[in-house]
């Protein structure tokens, strides 16, 4: 990157500032706005905390390194990137699965929704999707901590387990069967969750009415977006990183590694300030500087 970093310094600094506008945006329209404390709004309102997350997780530290001779990163440093960056990925993906559990309930089961999603079980969810993932990935992290380094170079634009794995001293293929072995347990129940979740909907779907059919499709398609597109990253994420990629371009390979913490941050605001009218309506107010004009006496 050393040939265009000044190019590449203003892109990034130029998404990071879209990531916390947009993010910061979204988080404070929900919060300010009563009329959307609903179940699905909150766990939006976390997605988009979340995408806070993940964008200073990398692009903070992303720019220094770009700006600064020689790029050099503490083990400290880099440690503490690496737990960053794997608990925004777990905790994205288990905020998605709670969406789609919150959408089952309130397509298949719509006169128990208000008493089972109460506001209780809503915040329950809610530290749910962000404690177990800290615990869960907790537990490996422990493994890296105790690694000694026999390389020193990280040849990716930011640290990752895996990436430290391949720098220590240990013998690669067990840490390669347990990296692999801890995506299933980190995603598996999600995963499960999601399934489920749309089968079900898919079920309501196909026995229903053409409006109950387009209602239900209204409401499922800005987390079906959303969902298709973190795993599309973390698909590109993990297939640049475990397999061989000497064939790919340097440009190629950052593009796939950088999508998952860089493309859901920005584009999940987009995809729910558009789709949805509770949303988009305020935000447009916001942007554009227009109020409500009270009527007076």
């Amino acid at each position: 990157m050393e040939n265009m970093k000044s190019m590449y310094f203003c892109l990034f600094l130029l998404l990071y500032v879209v990531i916390l506008v947009e993010n910061t945006a979204l988080i404070g329209l929900i919060t300010l706005q009563k009329g959307l404390h609903d179940p699905m709004y909150l766990l939006v309102c976390n997605l988009a905390a979340n995408g806070l997350y993940g964008g200073t997780t990398l692009l903070p530290a992303m720019l220094t390194q770009i700006l600064s001779r020689p790029h050099e990163v503490s083990v400290s440093g880099c440690l503490l990137q690496v737990f960053a960056v794997h608990t925004y990925a777990i905790v994205e993906f288990t905020i998605l699965a709670a969406m789609s559990y919150d959408r089952y309930m309130a397509i298949c089961r719509p006169l128990r929704y208000h008493a089972t999603m109460t506001p209780s079980k809503v915040y329950k969810i809610i530290t749910f999707t962000w404690l177990l993932p800290f615990l869960s990935f907790l537990a490996l992290f422990t493994l890296t901590l105790r690694l000694r380094f026999c390389k020193p170079v990280v040849e990716r634009l930011y640290c990752m387990n895996y990436s430290l794995v391949k720098l220590s001293c240990v013998h690669r293929p067990f840490m390669n069967i347990l990296g692999m072995l801890s995506v299933f347990l980190y995603t598996g129940p999600q995963v499960v969750t999601i399934v489920y979740s749309y089968v079900h909907i898919l079920k309501i779907c196909i026995f229903s009415s053409r409006e109950s059919r387009a209602k239900a499709l209204q409401t499922c398609t800005p987390h079906l977006l959303t969902l298709i597109n973190y795993s599309v990253g973390c698909y590109f994420e993990i297939a640049q990183s475990r397999s061989e990629s000497s064939r790919l371009t340097f440009e190629s390979r950052s593009f796939m590694s950088l999508y998952f913490l860089i493309f859901p941050p920005i584009l999940n605001p987009a995809i729910y300030g558009m789709s949805i009218k509770r949303i988009r309506e305020p935000l447009l107010r916001m942007f554009s500087g227009r109020r409500k004009v009270m009527p007076t006496l």
